[in-house]
């Protein structure tokens, strides 16, 4: 009965959604207020019904009601409860019912938080989000039912793929489809203001905090996923360019250039054709994601399903909404004038230079990601392209980045001049030198982490740099700079935290440069040394879980003679679906980690891999510090308050 009543719930939600596509985009029009009047309540509605159908699915899998295909081909009564929650998300089906939830969420939020925007503008954003809706669920209802039921019910399910079953792997969904749906509210404002003709600094105050919050939650849910990867597949590395991570990257990087881009409009209302296109790109390489995940098109660890029906109908969305998007722009653009005037050299200028650099990075990964697909579709001939094109063609790119992210934030609006911000930096170019010359003479002639760590020091000294320039610190008293500490807007600090952060991240990406590891096969008793580590393996025994089995290695690892930790690498056997995993044992004082990985036994000896790798933990801290700074500045008031209102000049020419 609960299942019945989730698809109806469905059922409803689409009836609801077909209903806020069509009636506040026709108010609108006529610029009926009672019509335009529906679109909250009716994103409100729909917010409910999905969210029942959600609910459902859950109890579903909580209760193990083998009556549903989903239950079965995705759960188990031996799951620990965790899992069989999050076992409702982790498939295909559930996974998408997630992603209309957080996208009835977003609808919600823009109808219970968008009270100060303009009638027509609400209600024309809250009609797109509903057409996209829409289209979502008679996905899911037409290839896609969560609540199909199988008979007879078998006594057991099939059990969550063994790989899923991991906290990490938990909530790295939630965290990634909340970034990857705020990109369609950012979307539905573009195409609003295409279709209303106007994009104005009001537009760029109430698209921020939307671009922000979107990437906040993308960079937490791809570092999670990074994170995952490390310790869950026992390879020792955090990045593979694995097409699905690539797809997670590309709207990550359109989304940074965006809530970018928008400081520009709305400070200097330039930049507002391009912050549109922006807004459309992102979503577009969202919706490109959930193509590459669901198509079948690519094999990876990530993808969700193997079904050409699905992938078609998901093309067909992207078409749509992408296609007719783009469409829309190409029709409203030349008659939406660019504003604003600004010199090359200024803080306009910086903004522009990162988002050349940020959009020239999403097309290497872009043609790096689908141009072997497209290579076997034409010519039957199969490739593969990995890190060593992606490294090479991205480093020179980043270098520029990063320089530019150093200096975008001193210079003046309208017209700078780059002397008195190269000044400003001598003493962030000379931590950045220091690294570099620190690196070589530690780790000897290694130059590729010697820079990752010199562009890390930079970055982090400049932002530093930025905020002691801002509360003028060397120029006036500490009492005084306190003062303006205290008054420095949330987003000032959100930014230099965030640019920090990425420096962060660098710096553990450098330190991963450095990294060594040792495979050896050992017997109990025998004694292994990496990097001026002992490792001694004492036992090899059996373990069990709840639904698995293992075999355990005990190693005891010590330092000049001194005990640091004990480890215990696992190989599990789960019985459900007869699949092995790796279980990585990590120890890490957050400046290195010890990362242990047991292999198959051979001839009474465990093969145990052994790796060492210097500040490992930084990337995934210094993705943390830069959804805070992201967090920072949507605390600030000016991005919680209503945008002004825009000028009678205008209203009167939209009239």
């Amino acid at each position: 009965m609960i299942a019945e009543l989730g698809h109806f719930a469905l059922a409803l939600a689409c009836a609801l959604a077909l209903l806020q596509a069509v009636i506040p985009l026709w108010g609108a029009h006529r610029q009926d207020a009672a019509m335009m009047a529906t679109a909250p309540a009716l994103a409100i509605g729909g917010l409910v019904a999905i969210l029942s159908a959600f609910g459902a699915l859950i109890w579903c899998f909580v209760t193990n009601d083998t009556s549903v295909l989903n239950v079965v081909q995705n759960s188990h009564s031996a799951k620990p409860l965790l899992y069989k929650i999050s076992g409702a998300w982790g498939n295909h089906e559930g996974s998408m019912v997630l992603w209309v939830s957080i996208l009835a969420l977003c609808a919600a939020a823009v109808a219970g938080f968008g009270r100060n925007l303009p009638s027509a503008l609400q209600a024309r954003v809250i009609a797109v989000l509903g057409w996209i809706s829409l289209g979502f669920l008679l996905f899911i209802l037409a290839t896609s039912n969560p609540f199909e039921r199988v008979w007879p019910p078998p006594m057991e399910g099939q059990g969550l793929n063994p790989l899923l079953q991991d906290p990490g792997l938990a909530f790295h969904p939630p965290l990634l489809y909340l970034g990857y749906v705020g990109t369609a509210v950012t979307f539905a404002f573009a195409v609003a203001a295409l279709i209303e003709g106007r994009v104005d600094a009001a537009w760029g105050r109430w698209v921020r905090p939307w671009a922000l919050a979107s990437w906040a939650f993308l960079t937490l849910g791809i570092a999670l996923g990074s994170w995952w990867a490390y310790y869950e597949l026992g390879w020792g590395g955090f990045w593979f360019w694995d097409p699905v991570e690539n797809a997670s990257l590309l709207p990550w990087l359109a989304g940074a250039a965006l809530l970018h881009s928008a400081i520009v409009v709305e400070k200097r209302e330039a930049l507002k054709l391009w912050s549109v296109l922006l807004a459309l790109l992102a979503f577009a390489m969202s919706l490109l994601g959930t193509f590459l995940v669901r198509s079948g098109v690519l094999n990876s660890v990530h993808a969700f399903a193997n079904d050409p029906e699905r992938g078609v109908f998901i093309l067909g969305l992207l078409f749509f909404y992408a296609g007719g998007a783009f469409i829309l722009f190409a029709v409203r653009a030349p008659t939406m004038a660019p504003t604003g005037v600004f010199a090359p050299i200024s803080r306009e200028g910086g903004l522009v230079l990162n988002n050349l650099l940020l959009c020239s990075i999403a097309a290497v990964v872009f043609v790096g990601t689908l141009y072997p697909m497209f290579l076997d579709l034409l010519t039957g001939e199969k490739i593969s392209v990995g890190p060593p094109f992606f490294n090479l063609a991205i480093a020179p790119l980043a270098a520029v980045l990063f320089v530019a992210m150093a200096a975008g934030p001193l210079m003046a609006w309208k017209r700078a001049k780059l002397w008195p911000v190269v000044q400003r930096l001598w003493w962030a170019a000379l931590a950045a030198l220091g690294a570099f010359v620190l690196t070589l003479v530690i780790a000897g002639w290694n130059p590729l982490p010697a820079l990752g760590f010199a562009f890390g020091a930079w970055l982090i000294a400049a932002a530093a740099t930025d905020v002691a320039d801002r509360l003028a610190f060397f120029r006036v008293g500490p009492r005084t700079a306190l003062h303006r500490a205290a008054g420095l807007p949330r987003a000032v600090w959100g930014g230099a935290v965030a640019h920090a952060g990425m420096g962060v991240t660098l710096l553990g990406i450098a330190g991963m440069g450095l990294a060594t590891d040792r495979t050896a096969a050992m017997r109990p008793g025998e004694i292994v040394s990496l990097a001026g580590y002992d490792f001694r393996l004492d036992s090899v025994a059996d373990a069990t879980g709840p639904n698995w089995t293992s075999r355990r290695a005990t190693l005891t690892v010590t330092h000049g003679g001194h005990p640091v930790v004990t480890l215990q690498p696992e190989r599990r056997f789960f019985p459900t679906g007869r699949q092995n995993t790796t279980e990585a044992a990590i120890h890490t004082n957050f400046f290195r980690d010890i990362y242990t990985v047991m292999g198959e036994e051979q001839d009474g000896r465990a093969v145990i891999r052994l790796h060492h790798n210097p500040l490992a933990p930084w990337i995934w801290i210094g993705a943390g510090i830069m959804a805070l700074g992201a967090g920072l500045s949507l605390s600030d008031r000016r991005a919680r308050v209503s945008a002004p209102a825009r000028r009678a000049a205008q209203s009167a020419l939209r009239a």
